[in-house]
C-alpha cells in the first residue's frame, strides 16, 4: 500500500485530478482534452507542466505501455475533497458546517431530487447519533 499524502491541490491541479479520479490511467493528451471539452481554455504544454509537476511533488504516478505516458493518481478523492471541505468551512464559515451548508443551499437552487437525498442524508445521520 503506498503512503498517504495529504494534499491541498490548486484550482488547475485539481482539475488534472478530477480528470484522473474518473478516468485513469490517463495520458496528458487526454487530459487535456477532457478539460477543455468542459469549456477550459489552456494549452496542452500547461497541462503536460502540471502533470509533470504533480508527479515530482508523488502526487501522480506514471506508467509508460507502448511508448505512452499514462499518469494515475496516488491520493484519495474522498480525502482531498473532505480536507478541501474542511478548509472552506474554517477559513470562510468559522469552522460551522451548518453556515456553509445554508450558505451553499441558498445561494444555489437545489432540485427537489438533490434536496430529499439530503434529507435522506441528515436522517441517517441523526440515527446515528
Amino acid at each position: 500500500m503506498s503512503e498517504k499524502i495529504i494534499y491541498q491541490p490548486s484550482e488547475a491541479e485539481l482539475e488534472i485530478l478530477q480528470v484522473l479520479w474518473q478516468s485513469e490511467p490517463a495520458s496528458v493528451r487526454t487530459i487535456h482534452e477532457q478539460i477543455v471539452e468542459s469549456g477550459k481554455t489552456v494549452g496542452y504544454t500547461t497541462v503536460l507542466k502540471q502533470v509533470q509537476r504533480l508527479q515530482e511533488k508523488g502526487v501522480l504516478q506514471k506508467e509508460i505501455v507502448e511508448g505512452t505516458h499514462f499518469f494515475r493518481t496516488r491520493i484519495n478523492e474522498t480525502e482531498v475533497k473532505g480536507n478541501l471541505v474542511k478548509k472552506v468551512m474554517q477559513n470562510a464559515f468559522g469552522g460551522s458546517a451548518l453556515d456553509m451548508m445554508m450558505h451553499a443551499l441558498g445561494n444555489e437552487k437545489a432540485t427537489p431530487e438533490e434536496l430529499l437525498e439530503l434529507k435522506n442524508w441528515l436522517d441517517n445521520q441523526i440515527s446515528k447519533k
